[in-house]
Parts: C-alpha cells; sequence; structure tokens
C-alpha cells in the first residue's frame, strides 16, 4: 500500500474520530465552558492557537482555554462563552 494513502486514511481517520467526539459531547448534554480548566486539564484547542489539543494548558482558568462541562453549568462555574473568552482576551492583548 501507498505511504501516502496510509497517511492520508490515519489522518482522515483523526479528523473523523475529533468531529464524532464533538458532536458526542454536545448530544450527550455536553458544552464548551471557557476559563474553568486548571493547568493540563483542558479539552483541546485554545482560543489563542497556542497549542491544538487536549492537556496542554499551561494556566489555570485562562480564558482561551475550555472543557466539556454539564449544559447549562458553565456561568455557575464562573466560565465564558467562546464570544466573550474571545473578548476578554482580545482586550488583554
Amino acid at each position: 500500500m501507498n505511504q501516502r494513502l496510509i497517511a492520508s486514511s490515519a489522518l482522515a481517520s483523526i479528523l473523523a474520530l475529533g468531529l464524532v467526539g464533538t458532536a458526542s459531547a454536545q448530544e450527550g448534554g455536553k458544552e464548551k465552558c471557557y476559563g474553568v480548566a486548571k493547568a493540563g486539564q483542558n479539552d483541546c484547542a485554545n482560543l489563542a492557537g497556542t497549542h491544538s489539543c487536549a492537556g496542554q494548558s499551561k494556566a489555570d482558568m485562562d480564558a482561551g482555554e475550555w472543557k466539556y462541562v454539564a449544559k447549562g453549568s458553565c456561568k455557575t462555574l464562573g466560565g465564558l462563552s467562546a464570544g466573550e473568552a474571545k473578548m476578554k482576551m482580545d482586550k488583554k492583548g
């Protein structure tokens, strides 16, 4: 089998799994909540584009980091929506 085909298939599989994970989390009553993840406990890519996936956050409660929480609980945890987090980050820098 061609190595390029193998690499393409692997990449497609990884991307598909990411989409399935996102869809199942949303269907499972979860939502992205920004600013509540502890260092190294984010669920995936941040708003600043400094990393690409889970567990790579460097600071506690960074506005650009997110994790899945029970739908409707983000505000009570002190978290932000994606739009609110983006505005907070834009004001900082």
